[in-house]
């Protein structure tokens, strides 16, 4: 059985230094989580701050920026749940992920998310602010809770 706990900053950074497949720590965050296994080992945790996109950073959105787990059973779920409720509590009208397709969603569906639709993957860099890449570039699935006018709503794989 895994339960959800507080984690610092500083534990859920390093797990994600550990444990992610294709990302670093992200450079900010308002909130994190972690998830524990019955001996209290930390198996998975989710880090959750604005969004990325300008666009979409309107003070009422947030954005689960990185989620990692060890492989646990049920802990993406319980930790997507998590950032959905914990983001409602504070006052937050929306929320939105990025997965890559490979992925699947089925943790995010079982959480409360919605599948929003395909974004093409592109680079940060541009030439009035170069950057290295150091993450995946092809499309993304889009995911999101609370309204978002903006993205129309399919259905995963259309």
């Amino acid at each position: 059985m895994i339960e959800l706990r507080p984690v610092t900053q500083a534990i859920a950074f390093d797990f994600i230094r550990q444990n992610h497949r294709h990302h670093d720590v992200p450079v900010g965050a308002l909130w994190w989580h972690g998830v524990h296994n019955e001996e209290g080992s930390l198996v998975g945790v989710s880090i959750v701050g604005r969004p990325v996109a300008r666009n979409i950073d309107d003070g009422l959105s947030v954005e689960v920026t990185r989620l990692c787990t060890d492989g646990s059973l049920n802990a993406c779920s319980m930790l997507y749940g998590a950032s959905r409720r914990v983001a409602i509590a504070k006052g937050y009208r929306r929320g939105i992920t990025y997965t890559l397709p490979e992925e699947g969603g089925a943790s995010l569906r079982a959480a409360g998310w919605v599948y929003l639709g395909q974004t093409p993957g592109r680079s940060w860099s541009v030439p009035s602010r170069p950057r290295e890449d150091k993450h995946p570039l092809g499309i993304k699935d889009r995911w999101g809770f609370g309204l978002w006018p903006e993205f129309a709503t399919q259905e995963a794989g259309t």
